[in-house]
């Protein structure tokens, strides 16, 4: 057997392990009930059924923009050849995510050297291919998927275009080269994937400031500063092109000017906690603590001895909170008054302790984001502490929620070995520079959870894909300037 049948044959196993994983996932476990469904189904529905993409408001279809057009787009789509069937989503997402898993294998051929390509592509393949992770969001209506697939596809443009300049780095002043023209429109459909991606999640655009912040770096010298304006205001304008149509509804349809979706995602005259979001921001860092505080907020009780003592820097502070709280608790709805006592609550805690909330919660958030086990959407605990209570309560369950906190932990220690290897790659530093970027953002959001960091996860595992690069294999790229 020829080497290049024995490649096809390593190629194929992969795939095919990648779609048998995710349809196992599927199969045994589909999670119908997650938080945000039911209102990308009914967006789905009544811009399909309607004509208007908005909400069921007290009894009137309301158009809204909480929630940009793309996934419910997606399922639109689904639904007009396969009818109203969850399962034919899901489905769609195993294709999708498998074609994921070879962008991840082309990302880590960009990084690696020539001699190596193939064998760290096929490692990062089948990375991609057996990560639980991942897989399990297939089975669930829920962006994930679709936006990992598109800041896969954002960040495999970038990178070839960084590619591009490191072979061909051109002098400042002269007109753009034939090497450099590819480059140019790279950098133009990098923001058109990111914009397409923005339609999905709204966060998309931190993949275009971690390419911008490795551009500074890489042409910092005033000389090539044309060259820097010339790629920003280029994936800019790939940017803004797809969100076009969605500003223009907004502005004809709503009259606001809104290229993404509101900050907090709330509907027209809703009433935003700031206060309250500002107080959790002072001590929230457990996802756990999310599912009593935060997303119980409007629309539910949020119990005093469901707050975390660390909440409280005093008894005297811990009782304001509780007042609060029964007053908010007479109607379960946030009022004005209600919220700014937790806003003067939130200020005199982060004055006390500064380091608090702006750098040990957001850390700990970061922590959490991570390296907790992921099984939100399987039928698993995923509690680790005690150990010998929970060991009691279920051996098996137990053993499987280890696994997979030790699982993410592997991740990252192998990425950031990869990483190391190809330390001075500007693609491999935008990779990097979006995780670190990304992760610092997701900090600053009013509800840490661990699915969020799922999109850097192609990222990942290009880069840990290197530690296969063959001993001693050199690059045949420069990286000088």
């Amino acid at each position: 057997m020829t080497a290049s049948i024995k490649m096809r044959a390593r190629v194929t196993g992969a795939v095919l392990a990648a779609f048998a994983l995710r349809v196992c996932f599927l199969w045994k476990f589909p999670f119908y009930d997650a938080g945000d469904t039911p209102i990308y189904q009914q967006l789905a529905h009544n811009w399909l059924k309607h004509g208007i993409y908005g909400l069921d408001i007290l009894g009137h279809l309301t158009a809204v923009d909480m929630r940009t057009p793309g996934y419910p787009a997606f399922l639109a789509a689904i639904y007009t050849v396969f009818g109203d069937s969850a399962r034919a989503v899901m489905f769609a997402q195993a294709f999708i995510d498998v074609l994921t898993c070879v962008l991840v294998a082309a990302m880590a051929a960009v990084l690696a050297p020539r001699e190596s390509r193939r064998r760290v592509a096929l490692a990062a393949l089948w990375l991609a291919a057996l990560c639980p992770f991942t897989a399990n969001y297939t089975s669930v209506v829920l962006t994930e998927t679709l936006t990992i697939f598109l800041t896969a596809l954002a960040l495999l443009v970038l990178m070839e275009a960084l590619r591009g300049l490191r072979k061909f780095p051109g002098r400042a002043g002269d007109a753009a080269s034939p090497a450099e023209m590819p480059a140019n429109m790279q950098w133009v459909l990098g923001g058109i994937v990111v914009g397409f991606g923005t339609l999905v999640r709204p966060e998309t655009p931190l993949i275009l400031a971690a390419a911008g912040a490795v551009l500074l770096a890489w042409w910092w010298r005033p000389k090539n500063w044309p060259k820097l304006v010339r790629a920003g205001l280029l994936m800019a304008v790939g940017l803004i092109l797809p969100l076009l149509p969605w500003a223009a509804r907004n502005w004809r349809t709503l009259h606001t000017v809104q290229f993404l979706s509101p900050r907090y995602a709330q509907l027209p005259g809703e009433y935003v906690a700031r206060g309250f979001y500002a107080w959790t921001g002072t001590w929230l860092w457990r996802f756990g603590d999310v599912f009593l505080v935060p997303w119980n907020l409007d629309g539910a009780q949020i119990n005093i001895d469901d707050v975390r003592a660390s909440a409280f820097d005093s008894p005297a502070e811990r009782e304001r909170v509780a007042k609060l709280l029964s007053e908010y608790n007479k109607t379960t709805e946030m009022t004005p008054q209600v919220d700014r006592g937790f806003a003067e609550i939130a200020r005199q805690r982060t004055a006390r302790q500064p380091l608090r909330t702006y750098v040990e919660i957001p850390f700990l958030r970061s922590l959490t984001m991570w390296f907790a086990p992921r099984i939100e959407m399987l039928p698993l605990s995923g509690h680790l502490w005690p150990i010998h209570y929970w060991w009691e309560d279920s051996e098996p369950e137990y053993c499987v929620s280890l696994g997979l906190f030790l699982l993410g932990i592997a991740y990252g220690v192998i990425a950031f070995g990869g990483a190391w290897r190809v330390r001075n790659d500007p693609a491999a530093l935008l990779l990097v520079a979006y995780i670190v970027i990304r992760t610092a953002f997701l900090t600053t959001i009013e509800t840490p959870e661990p699915r969020y960091v799922l999109e850097c996860f192609p990222a990942v595992f290009a880069l840990a894909a290197q530690l296969w690069t063959r001993k001693g294999a050199l690059r045949a790229d420069s990286y000088g300037e």
